[in-house]
């Protein structure tokens, strides 16, 4: 029987975030929203954030802009900056638990989305690094995901996937895919399947030079 953890990034959005948590809420799942922090500095977002945290579901760090992965950046501590602004924000929705993932572009992992300074503020404030192991590119097939979707979970054991509470039309199929899943005989759990998480509470469990760029 396949575990499913279903994740949420690049939100919170006022036209699809709701109708997210309301699906949830009905089926009694819970989960985690990665959300990008400049979009906590609106108000109605903000709300939004606190009432996924106040339903039970955890809210992450999902760097501040989504531009760049972080890796990538040519100013190493503006990269730490887009951590820390989006951190300070977080706590606002009343998090306590530290949960970061990076900006892979496209759902890409290597050594793009970190650097040594990002770790270093990783470590030091206690954070979990989650990265994934299912990307079923909802945001570029708002229609087709759901199929790759159902695909990527029949082949692994413990899947971590990655949707998007955008407004793509992609999320309108979500009931659709939960109903699915479940009739395929896939269990919903909120746990991350250990090889996702190379680092939990500020300890490298695994090695991250795949995912470090060069200093």
């Amino acid at each position: 029987m396949s575990k499913v953890t279903l994740t949420f990034d690049n939100g919170p959005e006022p036209e699809i975030t709701p109708q997210v948590l309301d699906i949830l809420a009905r089926r009694g799942l819970k989960t985690t929203f990665f959300v990008v922090g400049q979009k906590l500095l609106d108000p109605e977002r903000m709300e939004l954030a606190i009432r996924a945290r106040e339903e039970g579901h955890r809210i992450g760090n999902h760097t501040f802009t989504h531009t760049t992965p972080l890796g990538q950046m040519e100013d190493p501590l503006a990269a730490v900056d887009e951590l820390e602004r989006t951190d300070t924000l977080v706590a606002k929705t009343g998090e306590t638990e530290k949960l970061f993932r990076p900006f892979g572009g496209g759902g890409k992992l290597g050594p793009h989305l970190l650097n040594p300074q990002v770790v270093e503020f990783l470590h030091r404030k206690a954070y979990s690094c989650v990265l994934w192991n299912a990307i079923p590119r909802d945001w570029a097939d708002p229609e087709g995901w759901v199929e790759r979707a159902l695909g990527q979970i029949a082949a692994q054991e413990h899947t971590l996937m990655v949707l998007h509470d955008m407004p793509t039309g992609a999320m309108e199929h979500l009931d659709a895919f939960l109903d699915r899943a479940e009739a395929s005989g896939a269990e919903f759990h909120n746990d991350f399947p250990k090889e996702c998480v190379p680092m939990v509470r500020g300890k490298d469990v695994v090695s991250l030079d795949p995912y470090v760029a060069a200093a």
